[in-house]
């Protein structure tokens, strides 16, 4: 295609605006209908794009902005922790697909030189396609996702000494890594840390303070494609500046913003790239040589997963299921591998045909792995549930005053307010996730039970509690601890959390006092909407404390009723009409009073 960059862009807007719904009605991922799309229209079929290789170049910031939001996900504290899964299982992943994938090679023919290149190039996998995978089924942040991210990670960091090994090995040895370019890249990486580090912030804080959406816009793709060309010049990935520019802007205050300016551009520009892979899938090579193309891909596949799922199960401490998911996102070959085979080709290590052969398995692999992917799914059966741990054994020699059952958001609050006035107390969370990272982070006297257990109340010394503070999330547990303790110890006052009025209603019936849970909050919100329109803060006041009034009332005279859906809707009518005409009178006296004045 000889037209201009616009039909040109017109082009991939209309292919992915058409492919992407077809192929996810039928089940299929937006990736998969990318690469199809691209192999459609790259220069093997249809030629709409004659030159898929300046598409590529172009279309890699896509990857660069993917590797940037996902350092504004982590900071440097969780990346720090992160060093035995990037460093020892990422090293070793490459290592031994390398060394197998290498060994085949020898067996198949080739010099040593060229095996061992192709061994590290194909042990190299694709860091747009098995990011996005994980984005897509919402597993970045599961255990196997995040050991897939620090393999990839470390893929990167191991991609730039193949590709300065490649002359040496080659013809070209004058080519070779020189100790000036080792100093220019430390230079530069250090340039790129401690400007990220103390200027950054202070630029997008001046950037802010324009108040012009444009602006900061600019400033974040700046931020992006400058970290990514300063890690060029030091002959390192570009993703690889991006993702240490978005780790060190990953806990100031801009984070959120920055990611939802880059978003945009990112997904936009990893489809394009993904089309591009497409064009450059010769069907014509893989029709030719279709036995040879299928061992290879099958091959390269499965070496690789086995050798993963061995690392997920041993090193990643991964169960069965999360190995096998590491493996089938990891198990293809990478965008990387296209340069690292033009290089071999362009230092005589490999010849055009085996080239071309080896980026057709390549872009094969990246083809059918989220097929692959999808199948495996459903036919893996479900994760494993991890067993109930056995509930907290509480001391005898404590001697609480208060109960907190639940100790969510509603019950942590109550527990801060009882601890800075020094009154003992005592919380039970059934969630032992919630229980975990509440000790990691407070001395609060909190343990792992179901505050619905009448025998766990009793080892919590319930005979001596004062008052219980029901905030159990679920509207039937909170009701059933309320029975058990009115029931039990009926000298002891309770406060029970309710989610609506009708829920209200039900514990009020047992006897509890009741604190609708978001009732105080937007009263108080209304309150400050009112005083924002123009109303003074003692009208505004008085106001939400006679709605406040009104509500209670209502909601006692309501639970009356509440078994009678007729009779409670012709009640809330009234109760409405009655609220409006209290409040016009208050208007009314107020504008009398004002005339008088």
């Amino acid at each position: 295609m000889d037209s201009g960059g616009l039909e040109l862009a017109l082009v991939f807007l209309l292919a992915a605006v058409l492919a992407v719904p077809l192929f996810k009605r039928f089940g299929f991922g937006a990736i998969l209908a990318y690469l199809a799309t691209g192999v459609l229209l790259g220069p093997h079929e249809l030629a709409l794009v004659r030159d898929p290789t300046r598409v590529l170049a172009a279309s890699e910031i896509g990857v660069v902005m993917l590797l940037f939001v996902i350092g504004l996900e982590l900071s440097l504290a969780r990346l720090k922790l992160m060093r035995r899964p990037i460093f020892v299982v990422g090293g070793l992943q490459v290592l031994l697909c390398g060394a197998a994938l290498g060994g085949l090679a020898l067996l198949a023919g080739l010099a040593w030189k060229a095996a061992l290149v192709v061994g590290v190039g194909l042990a190299l996998s694709s860091t747009a396609v098995g990011l996005q995978l994980l984005a897509e089924r919402k597993e970045l942040a599961a255990e196997h996702g995040r050991l897939a991210f620090a393999i990839l990670l470390f893929q990167d960091l191991a991609a730039i000494p193949l590709l300065a090994a490649i002359p040496l090995l080659g013809k070209a040895k004058s080519a070779g890594l020189e100790w000036t370019d080792v100093l220019r890249a430390v230079s530069l990486i250090a340039a790129l840390v401690v400007g990220g580090r103390y200027l950054l912030r202070h630029l997008f804080r001046v950037i802010a303070r324009t108040d012009l959406p444009e602006v900061f816009t600019g400033a974040a793709l700046l931020v992006v494609l400058g970290s990514a060309w300063v890690m060029e010049l030091a002959g390192l990935s570009a993703g690889l500046g991006a993702f240490l520019a978005g780790v060190l802007l990953a806990e100031s205050e801009y984070r959120h913003e920055l990611e939802a300016q880059i978003k945009p551009f990112e997904g936009l520009l990893l489809g394009l790239f993904f089309m591009a892979v497409g064009m450059g899938i010769d069907v014509q090579r893989i029709l030719a040589e279709p036995l040879l193309i299928a061992a290879g891909v099958a091959t390269l596949m499965m070496v690789k997963s086995g050798l993963l799922f061995a690392l997920g199960r041993s090193l990643g401490r991964l169960d069965t299921r999360g190995a096998w998911l590491l493996a089938g996102v990891l198990a293809l070959g990478g965008e990387f591998a296209f340069v690292v085979f033009g290089e071999a080709f362009r230092a005589k290590l490999v010849d055009a045909a085996t080239r071309d052969r080896l980026i057709a398995i390549v872009g094969l692999s990246m083809a059918l792995t989220p097929l692959l992917l999808m199948i495996a799914s459903k036919l893996m059966p479900p994760p494993a549930k991890t067993p109930p741990r056995e509930f907290d054994t509480i001391p005898a020699d404590r001697h609480p005053q208060v109960l907190v059952a639940g100790f969510g958001r509603f019950g942590q609050i109550v527990a801060r307010l009882l601890r800075a006035q020094g009154i003992p107390y005592i919380a039970i969370d059934p969630d032992i996730e919630q229980v975990n990272l509440s000790r990691s982070m407070s001395s609060d006297q909190i343990y792992y039970g179901d505050p619905t257990r009448l025998a766990l109340l009793r080892s919590a010394g319930a005979a001596r509690i004062k008052v219980f503070v029901v905030a159990i999330n679920g509207v039937e547990a909170s009701l059933r601890m309320v029975r058990l303790v009115r029931k039990h110890y009926p000298q002891a006052k309770v406060f029970a959390r309710a989610r609506d009025r009708r829920h209200a209603w039900q514990l009020i019936d047992l006897g509890a006092q009741v604190l609708r849970e978001t009732f105080g909050s937007s009263l108080e919100m209304g309150r400050d909407v009112l005083m924002a329109l123009g109303m003074s803060r003692e009208q505004a006041d008085d106001r939400a404390h006679r709605f406040r009034e009104w509500d209670e009332s209502l909601l006692e005279s309501q639970r009356m009723l509440q078994d009678d859906e007729d009779a409670l809707l012709q009640a809330t009518l009234d109760a409405r009409d009655e609220l409006e005409s209290l409040f016009e009178a208050d208007a009314g006296a107020a504008i009398a009073q004002v005339k008088v004045e």
